[in-house]
């Protein structure tokens, strides 16, 4: 057994068993969902704008080398500059190249789930570099010296009792100090670091091929101000953030914005298109964007998991998922948790270290239902299950159950050998430390459906 999974096993089981976690975690997501079934109201045909989405994804996908050629080339024709970025060490190298050219100390960050991939925040310490969260859920998660917990919302696991006694210890702010009054002195603390930072980086929800542009939407307006006021724009996208078509964006931006906070559009939504250009009043000087693959053709590879590449990255497959809503994102110990994250990361982060998500699963579906792009994900959990005992890191006990369960299954005459005591005998023996100390064993009837079946044709007779 990997680290990985002995880890997730151990965080799995201390936080589901964590009553107060669990109500938190309850709490937020019920306020989420009660905002997602007012947002869809904006549609008339809600199963139509998916389809359409999933279509378009799915050409990306089917084409991307042509798409990220043509974003290439429809950006470098304004001035910006495109890297390449075959893994996380690379991205993180050509990084730390700029800063040095620019000589950057103090960097801010918005918007940039990626960068915790690729670990970006740690490499720029070590390197002497300040690199400041500005969204305040990740600058939350950021003071208090975690990873984010979702997607979409990376505190959804605190509550705003605890977020207060965090500002407490780290500034001193009154104890009981209410959502208002934090989100007031982050916002204080934040503009001086956006007036100082000398670089700034950020994500990309979106990639449009045909313009070049890099397209952000966000609620609070940091990612507006770390690529306008510092001199240096850097975005780090994964290279299947792609949509074809500016006008792609009337149709994908809703979708997001429902499915990942209820809203029907969120409140800033930006589109650039490179640096500052001639006559222009603000913006940056130099605009980069890094394009990084870290293991994603290995996905674009594989015939059925490849349409995970379709994702948006909405978190709504998070909230709905039984075993996320119990066991929480961190016990997933990697940066994309849930079911999105239960189909890439084994292809990301490694088959051998990371199977064990993909069987995390109760394979209910409710994943694929509300998948804005409309991604089978329950389906490719299978997949991925398949893919892992062909690569032959199936271990020895499960290929001993399947063989002994194929076996007996395969003659009636095995089945009837064993009587129902016997059987659930055998249960215990065999299973019974596998199912868990928290859990009641089922047991078989007496008499299988066979028997009684065989005793009422008898009395007929």
């Amino acid at each position: 057994m990997s680290d990985s999974y002995t880890k997730f096993v151990t965080d799995s089981e201390k936080t589901a068993f964590d009553k107060v976690h669990r109500a938190i975690l309850a709490y937020n997501i019920s306020r989420y969902d009660a905002a997602v079934v007012k947002g869809k109201e904006q549609y008339s045909n809600l199963e139509l704008a998916k389809n359409r989405a999933a279509h378009i994804k799915n050409k990306v996908i089917t084409d991307m080398p042509k798409y990220l050629v043509d974003f290439e080339a429809s950006f470098q024709s304004r001035g910006g500059k495109v890297i390449w970025a075959q893994d996380g060490a690379e991205a993180v190298s050509e990084v730390l190249k700029i800063v040095k050219k620019q000589q950057a100390k103090h960097i801010v960050k918005s918007k940039t789930m990626v960068t915790e991939e690729i670990s970006l925040n740690e490499h720029l310490e070590k390197a002497g570099i300040e690199s400041l969260e500005t969204d305040l859920g990740e600058y939350i998660v950021q003071l208090a010296g975690e990873k984010p917990y979702h997607i979409v919302t990376p505190a959804m696991h605190k509550s705003k009792e605890q977020v207060a006694q965090l500002f407490n210890e780290k500034f001193g702010l009154d104890a009981d100090s209410t959502p208002q009054q934090i989100t007031a002195y982050v916002r204080n603390l934040l503009r001086e670091k956006f007036f100082n930072a000398d670089i700034g980086i950020t994500g990309a929800n979106f990639l449009v091929a045909d313009i070049g542009a890099v397209c952000l939407t966000e609620n609070e307006g940091n990612a507006l101000m770390s690529m306008s006021f510092p001199k240096v724009h850097i975005v780090i996208a994964g290279i299947e953030k792609l949509i074809p078509k500016l006008r792609d964006l009337d149709l994908f931006w809703p979708l997001l914005a429902t499915h990942g906070t209820g809203q029907n559009m969120t409140v800033y939504n930006s589109i650039i298109t490179g640096p500052r250009q001639e006559g222009e009043n603000d913006g940056p000087e130099e605009m980069y964007v890094i394009l990084l693959d870290n293991n994603r053709t290995e996905i674009l590879a594989h015939k059925n998991q490849r349409r995970a590449l379709g994702c948006i990255r909405c978190g709504a497959c998070l909230n709905v998922c039984p075993v996320y809503k119990s066991i929480g994102g961190h016990a997933y110990g990697t940066t994309y948790s849930g079911p999105i994250g239960a189909v890439i990361t084994p292809w990301m982060r490694g088959m051998k270290d990371f199977k064990h998500l993909s069987f995390a699963s109760s394979l209910c579906g409710a994943c694929t239902e509300v998948c804005p792009v409309k991604i089978n994900l329950h389906e490719l959990l299978l997949y991925n299950r398949n893919d892992s005992v062909k690569e032959g890191f199936a271990s020895r006990f499960d290929k001993t159950v399947m063989y002994a369960y194929k076996t007996a299954m395969g003659k009636r005459k095995y089945i009837d050998m064993l009587s129902g005591k016997n059987k659930n005998k055998a249960l215990k023996k065999f299973f019974a430390a596998a199912w868990g100390p928290r859990r009641e064993l089922p047991e078989v009837a007496p008499k299988s459906f066979k028997e009684l079946w065989d005793e009422r044709r008898e009395g007929k007779k």
